[in-house]
């Protein structure tokens, strides 16, 4: 059988529409960054993302087209004011950047395991490739600005162990033990990512033009410190470093860059794909107040994304993905 001519599965229908929506969104966010930074070497970064999906972008085009699927519209010119005030420093976009790369990375994974046909597992092995040197580039230029925080640092043990006791599983009471590296590994991830999530939202916060966005923004501010808060306390309970906040990298400027459409899917999307790794975080969590602060967090992230959904949907803001067929409807309708 010639692959090429396989249809479409509905997952793959899926992934290709989500990379759409979302990648728009990213893009317009980056378009508004290149046009206010003045360090030629973070500039050139952001060039290269734009141009790299402007290729990406067409391809998924090509690709629901020759499928019968209408294109979303995602993100247009009509969501970047361009002309306005300075919002951001130059090291927070980069920082937005490579935070953004990560998304990217950990997301081509999973649109290439769902992927049968060959052309597009190709087309995703070219987005990881793009990723991966996106993700190269950002990391090397932070380092090389001494602005990235690494994770913290342990010191080598003599032998390899044994678990001994059930105090291992204890974070609340009794001898309990130290945070363990494979623990650190989603804390300190997590940790980053709330941190931009509670940056944007402030930001967002100053600019959004309806009162209705504005709350909602600054809640999830408020929300997201809970939860840098709360992971904090654990790792500075046994004198860990955690990493810097990025608030002082947002101008004071009220002049909005962004549609309010913009910026409230923007957050929702953050707040959504935290839900995956929090997931991953409890499920390698073995200290009770590490699963105990997942699952508030979970928790908590679940209430916001249902308020998101419903301003998104009051203010007709929130496309609708490809559904399956409704049979009862179709035979309503001989």
């Amino acid at each position: 059988m010639n692959e090429i001519k396989l249809k479409l599965t509905s997952s793959e229908i899926g992934t290709l529409w989500g990379e759409f929506v979302n990648g728009t969104m990213t893009d317009a966010v980056n378009r508004y960054m290149v046009s206010i930074i003045e360090d030629e070497s973070i500039k050139t970064i952001f060039e290269d993302a734009i141009k790299t999906f402007e290729k990406q972008k067409q391809q998924i085009v090509t690709f629901m087209e020759e499928e019968g699927f209408p294109v979303p519209i995602g993100f247009t010119e009509t969501d970047h004011f361009k002309g306005k005030q300075r919002l951001f420093t130059d090291i927070f976009c980069l920082n937005y950047l490579h935070i953004m790369t990560l998304h990217g990375l950990l997301g081509h994974c999973t649109t290439l395991a769902v992927s049968v046909r060959k052309d597009l597992r190709d087309f995703y092995d070219s987005c990881d490739d793009d990723a991966k040197r996106m993700y190269q580039q950002t990391i090397e230029l932070l380092l090389e600005k001494g602005n990235f925080q690494r994770d913290p640092l342990f010191y080598p043990a003599k032998n390899p162990e044994y678990i001994s006791s059930q105090d291992f599983m204890d974070g609340f009471i009794g001898k309990g033990r130290k945070l363990a590296a494979t623990e650190i590994i989603s804390i300190s991830l997590n940790l980053k990512k709330s941190i931009m999530a509670k940056t944007l939202s402030i930001a967002f916060s100053q600019v959004a033009q309806t009162k209705e966005v504005r709350k909602f923004l600054t809640d999830s501010e408020k929300t997201a410190d809970e939860q840098i808060k709360s992971f904090s306390k654990i790792m500075q309970s046994d004198n860990l470093p955690v990493p810097k906040s990025w608030e002082t990298e947002v101008t004071t400027s009220t002049d909005s860059p962004f549609s309010d459409k913009l910026m409230l899917y923007h957050i929702g999307f953050l707040f959504q794909a935290a839900q995956n790794y929090h997931g991953a975080g409890l499920a390698s969590a073995m200290r009770t107040d590490l699963v105990a602060a997942y699952e508030g967090t979970i928790l908590k992230n679940l209430m916001v994304t249902k308020k998101w959904f419903d301003l998104m949907v009051q203010n007709k803001w929130l496309e609708q993905p490809p559904l399956a067929p409704n049979r009862i409807e179709i035979a309503k309708e001989k």
